[in-house]
């Protein structure tokens, strides 16, 4: 698993890995662009909402919503990454943490309209995916939505389905989101798991 300074050193073709995946339809990034299209137009539908963005790595998806005047914070650990991502919105709340620790102290009494993250949490494991979930839950406004893109299966079976097509390219230091197992895990919130693509999904976790 790369760590910070990995991220670092990888941050400056990230976005060029990931469009490549994306466009030849493989493991790990097929439907990436997908992923971040629905989570922004999910986000759209309230004006001027206030974000936070949880591993935003170079900031493509928060970028666009910066621009349209959503009120935007973030934490990400790797400090390339923040860097990258602040030429593109100098004025948002950008923390450098890692999230496996929860949350910085900066977010302690911060409330938000939206949490997403994209591609980031499957580095928690299952345990620790719940648990996190169950924090950010009280950062959530009334009617506040936690909205996760991944990659994520409906079911066990179709993760093995993926593992196995993939073999020699898998992951197995990475921990992807099994819906029905999270669901399960979760049992006092409103979850919906939308299928992007054979490797991604959107989950979407609200107050029940």
């Amino acid at each position: 698993m790369l760590d910070n300074k990995g991220f670092d050193l990888w941050a400056d073709g990230y976005d060029k890995s990931v469009q490549l995946s994306h466009e030849e339809n493989e493991y790990p990034f097929a439907g990436y662009k997908d992923v971040l299209n629905t989570i922004y137009n999910i986000v759209y539908k309230k004006d001027k909402a206030k974000v936070l963005d949880i591993g935003f790595g170079t900031g493509v998806l928060t970028k666009k919503l910066y621009d349209d005047g959503y009120e935007i914070y973030g934490i990400d650990f790797s400090q390339r990454m923040i860097d990258i991502a602040r030429e593109k919105m100098p004025s948002a709340k950008l923390i450098q943490y890692d999230f496996s620790s929860g949350l910085p102290t900066e977010l302690e009494n911060e409330e938000f309209d939206y949490i997403i993250s994209t591609y980031a949490m499957h580095h928690l494991d299952d345990e620790d995916k719940s648990r996190f979930i169950n924090k950010l839950g009280k950062h959530l406004s009334k009617d506040g939505i936690i909205i996760i893109g991944d990659i994520a299966f409906e079911t066990r079976e179709l993760l093995e389905q993926c593992r196995k097509r993939f073999l020699d390219y898998w992951d197995d230091e990475e921990v992807y989101f099994v819906f029905d197992e999270l669901k399960e895990s979760l049992p006092n919130w409103d979850i919906s798991f939308t299928t992007i693509s054979y490797c991604a999904g959107i989950i979407q976790i609200r107050k029940q």
